[in-house]
């Protein structure tokens, strides 16, 4: 999951990003106002590319729901800009998928 999101990041694939959401799958990021669904998504995440680093802290599935907390950063060289929850759910065909992905970041 981790490795994917960072790959359409990297690459500015805000169809690819959104594909990893739910259909109703919330971006909820700092300074921001909350998108829900793939199409908000996309729009969210166009014209987003460039260097992103995720590293997953602590995990966790249960069922059909699991949830990943990490950190992020945009410099492979530096510590974390900031953290992240991704809560996930699975889907009918076993894929899991983002439900929920709330950031910021460690600035004040």
């Amino acid at each position: 999951m981790l490795r994917d999101y960072e790959a359409g990041w990297q690459g500015g694939d805000a169809q690819g990003l959104a594909a990893l959401f739910t259909e109703d799958g919330f971006v909820m990021s700092s300074n921001r106002s909350p998108v829900r669904g793939r199409e908000a998504i996309a729009d969210r995440y166009t014209g987003v590319r460039g260097s992103l680093h995720l590293r997953a802290m602590a995990f966790e599935i249960s069922g059909s729901s699991g949830f990943i907390i990490g950190g992020f950063n945009y410099d492979p060289g530096k510590g974390d800009t900031g953290k992240f929850i991704l809560a996930l759910r699975k889907d009918e065909s076993g894929r899991w998928l983002i439900a929920a992905d709330i950031d910021n970041s460690n600035s004040r």
